[in-house]
């Protein structure tokens, strides 16, 4: 019976539990929670568990897959290790809004229609936002305002776009489609921006460094990794996705150079990797959403030590720009050395679990004849060994002391890491353990000389020009211009303008008016009035011979009887 539960409610009470409880309790319904969501997951068989009538349609709110487990589970692997990560220094409203958050986005990854999939997304939404807002700062509390907006209008374009896919298929049914007509393109680019594609993109460097050291790591697992999972279900082999994706892969890079905050580079650097994902579910292939799938579930872990470890960095100095800390090596040696690997699995370094999942997606290419899109990925395997691989960890922990010698993680910050640490090697020396689980049979040998020597020289090269030239890399501020400028500024600045405009145009509307009926009045006043005790002098009101009217009112009569007769 328990099997028929969607796993999502689990978290759901969970989190609702977390308010409810103190101290122990508490404890123990964090880390029980996920064990039985994880459970609850893998009870799931295959296909459409149950249904629900509503109105005309059925609800399914459970469809089992391979590549939806997978998804789920990664998810509840990731509030378990963060929760673990977060339950001594988050504020247990901040853990109830993740783990609700979190079921949003495990209901997501089992709905198995249109509606229960949009119900879902916009649960996640609403408590992302509430994450966001536990920062507690007036610059969280904007930022969440700003990602509020940004998600309601995503939720809005694809509600628009599955309503027309209603009206005009008569199914609800969650299942492979094209962009081809206005409801299809809709339901696309309500996904897009929860991908954090540009040009709205912004939102995500916008508010995810505004968090809370511990709301920055779930923020990075589950929203953008939903929209890579609505995307394989949805549009395999959208063409129009392969460039959308490498733009994101670039467009991440370029932006996570220029940055000086140190969880604003992680955070582009997520535009940057589902990029890669993107571009997969756009190729198509089996080899191709393998590699989507295995990317996402690999980039969760590592993205999320790095968020731990930049986390562990702001919570221990309280600051969060790279040309504030450096030297942290000397006292913060567990999280620089979690940070490294985090690091070097983000590069797709071998032995790491980004070295097995990026290389499938890029054979998937090459197996297309996709020439160009494989050296564009192989180009930007490059560019993030040089932002999130090398410049992260050199600026934070090593090259200037800053003379900061904070304590290292907490035990259980500390743990956290070290698990996904773990993982990163483990799956990137035994890739198997993560094949078996992914949609399709796999058919991929990651460990071929040729592509190792070829990542080793393409990754060394570039580390070796990043030293040559850190005399040239001065630590400064910076100030980079995105698209949130639009929202944030321009937008803002034009409201202003447009208002005092409407003003200026009310007032002088409002003279014009003033005038005409001043001089209306005026004439009415000459022509109609009459003085007290004196002659009646206004033109109407005098009397007038009843022979003249008759006589006009003839002329008026014959003049009607002419005009209608002829």
């Amino acid at each position: 019976m328990l099997e028929f539960i969607p796993p999502a409610l689990y978290l759901l009470a969970g989190a609702l539990l977390i308010g409810l409880t103190r101290g122990t309790a508490r404890t123990v319904v964090l880390f029980l929670t996920p064990l039985a969501t994880l459970w609850a997951i893998w009870q799931v068989p295959d296909g459409v568990v149950f249904e629900l009538a509503f109105l005309d349609y059925h609800i399914e709110p459970l469809e089992g897959s391979p590549v939806r487990r997978l998804f789920a589970t990664i998810f509840v692997i990731m509030v378990l290790v963060g929760g673990l990560y977060a339950f001594r220094q988050a504020k247990w409203y901040e853990l109830a809004a993740a783990y609700a958050y979190a079921a949003g986005a495990v209901g997501v990854s089992f709905a198995g229609d249109l509606i229960s999939l949009f119900l879902f997304w916009e649960l996640m939404a609403l408590f992302s936002t509430v994450v966001v807002w536990c920062g507690g700062t007036p610059a969280a509390r904007a930022a969440g305002i700003r990602y509020a907006v940004m998600h309601l209008l995503g939720g809005v374009i694809l509600k628009v776009g599955i309503e027309g896919v209603v009206v005009h298929t008569g199914s609800i049914d969650l299942q492979p489609m094209l962009a081809t007509n206005f409801d299809t393109w809709m339901i696309l680019i309500g996904i897009l921006i929860n991908t954090a594609a540009p040009p709205v993109s912004a939102w995500l460097a916008d508010s995810y460094p505004e968090s809370s050291p511990t709301g920055s790591v779930f923020l990075s697992a589950f929203t953008t990794k939903t929209a890579v999972l609505a995307l394989i279900l949805l549009f395999p082999g959208e063409p129009v996705l392969i460039g959308i994706g490498l733009f994101m892969v670039m467009y991440g890079i370029i932006y996570a150079l220029l940055e000086n905050d140190i969880r604003r580079i992680l955070a582009y650097s997520i535009v940057n990797q589902v990029g890669f994902m993107v571009c997969a579910i756009g190729i198509g292939t089996q080899m191709a959403i393998n590699g989507a799938a295995a990317h996402a579930f690999a980039h969760i872990i590592y993205k999320a030590l790095l968020f731990m470890s930049a986390g562990v960095v702001v919570y221990r100095t309280g600051l969060n720009r790279c040309t504030d800390v450096g030297g942290l090596f000397r006292t913060m040696p567990l999280t620089a050395i979690c940070g490294i690997v985090g690091a070097l699995a983000i590069s797709g370094f071998p032995l790491t679990s980004g070295f097995t999942t990026k290389t499938m997606i890029s054979q998937a290419a090459a197996n297309e004849s996709l020439v160009f899109v494989y050296f564009m990925l192989a180009a930007a395997s490059a560019g993030v060994f040089l932002h999130a691989g090398i410049k992260f960890p050199w600026f934070v922990f090593f090259q200037r002391d800053s003379g900061l010698r904070p304590k290292d993680a907490p035990w259980n910050m500390g743990a956290a890491m070290v698990i996904f640490a773990g993982l990163c090697i483990l799956l990137g020396v035994a890739p198997e353990l993560l094949y078996q689980f992914l949609p399709y049979p796999v058919d991929y040998e990651a460990y071929t000389g040729a592509k190792v020597l070829f990542y080793l020289q393409l990754l060394l090269f570039s580390g070796l020009a990043f030293f040559l030239l850190l005399p040239l890399m001065k630590r400064t501020e910076t100030i980079s211009l995105d698209t949130d400028w639009f929202w944030r500024v321009a937008l803002y600045q034009g409201a202003r303008a447009f208002t005092a405009l409407m003003g200026a145009l009310s007032s002088w509307l409002s003279a014009i008016t003033q005038g005409t009926l001043s001089r209306l009045q005026t004439l009415a006043m000459r022509h109609l009035s009459t003085s007290e005790g004196m002659e009646k002098s206004g033109v109407f009101a005098r009397t007038w011979a009843i022979g003249g009217t008759a006589l006009w009112i003839a002329v008026l009569l014959t003049f009607y009887i002419f005009v209608y007769y002829f």
